[in-house]
């Protein structure tokens, strides 16, 4: 999977899920500060990346998310293995 197929998958269902505009979506936009991601949120996430990309998410690698960049790649690393 290519690094732009993670993005557009990431940043379609961030639009769907949390009603974010388009235009927020920049890979250096704070997950909580810009987005109004919310800890529960994150849950949510994990749960969307299980179900799309098939990998499993812990609580404590969804904390080191801080920028949207970042869980992009978290995505593309944890999908090469």
């Amino acid at each position: 999977m290519s690094r732009d197929d993670v993005v557009v998958k990431v940043n379609d269902f961030l639009i769907d899920e949390f009603e974010l505009e388009e235009e927020q979506l920049i890979p250096d936009a704070l997950m909580k500060e810009d987005l109004d991601i919310e800890s529960l949120d994150f849950v949510d996430i994990a749960v969307i990346i299980e179900k799309q990309f098939g990998l499993k998410v812990t609580s404590e690698q969804m904390v080191k998310i801080k920028k949207l960049e970042d869980l992009y790649n978290f995505i593309l690393e944890r999908s090469k293995n």
